[in-house]
């Protein structure tokens, strides 16, 4: 204990400082014990209060991200190296903010939730508790943080999945998450476990953790860091950790659906970047090799591009093809990762806003065409263009943009990873960088055969029956043409966000 007493003040003083950076982050937790009191003493189907301080906190926090509250130029290393606040936190956290934001008024508009016994305000109890997670996951350089940031993410997520059980089919996908969700959960923490043991420190920014792998046999090094692999690529939900997504998609609410979709998974890039940070040999450690990851990252990126598209074309449930369709998308984004360059990451960053903000879109539009026509398969959207005129319209450009196709931000997207992994092919002709490139073109002109099939029957094919549908119009309709507006003004005019 008298060790540490010479310690005590320069740890007190790093803590007093690194508070400043969590600014955002104080305020979730002050406004996830508001927002709970609030329900708690104010409960009602509706909970509006809960729903009105849970948006306001949530902005406050955002404002502080926005205006780089304290302001400081370069990473900030907080709390003993286990936190960085950098300019790629920063975006990552307003990106969360954009997906909470939409998934919060998603759950207001939505009628199986509102109209539930239980009511929505345990959802938007939970909001800033998975935004706080969420946020922490973009800055963690410790695998402690990592790991914590991640179940935090999880727990979450598996009530929300849960929260609505009205049939069967939604507490069969409830269990399966929890249990796959578990086992990867355990998976990963062996082998952050294996790390550890390795190096001695929980830092993966440290000189040491390197230095620490470098000294061990490769074959125990790839062993660890394959399975800390499995805890993050059940977040992305890539090939081969991708079963549960279709059935889950399926099963949970459309709001929940569009979150798990985005949120969970945008963040679960942010972490991957974080961990291969770890592996970059720092100046003047010379050049130390331990784990190849443009090799499995571009194996696993490839698989997932081609199940995710080709899977894709035989369902007829419009979740379940969104659900294979999210699958194709997270191996197109590995595409950019797989580069590191700053190129790959700014392609990637600008995939991860439009990609957050399509799929957001195609849930909204597939949740609100079901509470109005009650259709859950492709083919009971035939004729449905005639009265849903602007869901349909703003559905087909969601999907046009999905796929990839110009003027539309998914267009741009697209186009600068190709260009990132392009120049990474011209510098270096890796043949990994080549089957990339030809995967992700192939798997493009793919995806059109299964996100047409919606304008195909909404359009050009008619009902059996005459349906009495009554579009009726709310706040959601005008968040999704306002959504469908950004996607085309982002695609003629991408230097408004590059």
């Amino acid at each position: 204990m008298n060790e540490l007493l010479p310690t005590l003040p320069v740890f007190i003083k790093d803590v007093l400082s690194g508070m400043a950076y969590l600014i955002p982050e104080i305020i979730l937790v002050a406004t996830f014990i508001v927002v709970l009191l609030a329900d708690l003493f104010f409960p009602g189907r509706r909970s509006s209060l809960a729903f009105w301080l849970c948006l306001t906190g949530i902005t406050a926090s955002v404002l502080f991200v926005a205006f780089k509250v304290p302001s400081v130029k370069g990473p900030a290393l907080l709390f003993g190296n286990t936190l960085v606040s950098d300019a790629m936190s920063s975006i990552f956290k307003q990106i969360f903010y954009a997906v909470i934001v939409l998934f919060a008024i998603f759950i207001r508009c939505n009628p199986r939730v509102k109209e539930h016994k239980k009511g929505s305000g345990d959802l938007y109890i939970l909001l800033p508790a998975v935004l706080l997670g969420l946020n922490l996951m973009s800055m963690a350089s410790s695998l402690l943080l990592i790991y914590l940031s991640i179940e935090m993410i999880s727990i979450s997520s598996y009530l929300m999945v849960g929260y609505v059980s009205g049939d069967d089919k939604q507490t069969e996908a409830a269990m399966k998450y929890v249990l796959f969700g578990s086992a990867c959960s355990a998976i990963m923490l062996y082998g952050m476990s294996l790390l550890y043991g390795f190096t001695g420190t929980l830092t993966i920014t440290d000189p040491e953790f390197l230095l620490g792998l470098g000294e061990m046999p490769r074959s125990v090094v790839v062993i660890a860091v394959g399975l800390v692999l499995v805890g993050i690529g059940f977040k992305l939900s890539f090939v081969p950790f991708h079963f549960w997504s279709p059935d889950v998609y399926e099963g949970a609410p459309v709001p929940v659906t569009a979150f798990l979709s985005t949120g969970p998974k945008i963040a679960g890039f942010a972490i991957l970047i974080r961990f291969l940070g770890g592996f970059s040999p720092q100046q003047g450690m010379g050049s130390i090799s331990v784990f190849d990851f443009e090799g499995v990252l571009s194996a696993v990126a490839i698989l997932s591009m081609v199940v995710g598209n080709f899977v894709a074309i035989w369902q007829d449930n419009i979740k379940r093809m969104l659900a294979y369709s999210s699958i194709g998308h997270t191996g197109f984004i590995l595409m950019a990762v797989v580069v590191s360059t700053g190129s790959g990451l700014k392609a990637m960053m600008f995939y991860l806003l439009i990609y957050g903000l399509m799929n957001m879109s195609a849930f909204m539009l597939a949740g609100k065409i079901e509470d109005q026509s009650g259709a859950v398969s492709i083919k009971d959207y035939r004729g449905l263009g005639r009265f849903l005129k602007i869901e349909m319209v703003c559905f087909v450009v969601v999907l046009m943009s999905l796929t990839g196709l110009p003027p539309l931000a998914g267009f741009i997207a697209k186009f600068l990873v190709f260009s990132a992994v392009f120049e990474s092919y011209s510098a270096g002709h890796s043949m990994w960088m080549l089957a990339l490139l030809v995967t992700g073109a192939i798997t493009t002109v793919v995806s059109l055969f299964y996100y047409f099939k919606v304008p195909l029957n909404a359009f050009l094919r008619q009902s059996e029956t005459t349906p009495v549908i009554t579009a009726r119009r709310d706040i959601l309709t005008y968040i999704i043409i306002v959504l469908t507006f950004l996607i085309l003004l982002w695609g003629v005019f991408p230097g408004l966000l590059i």
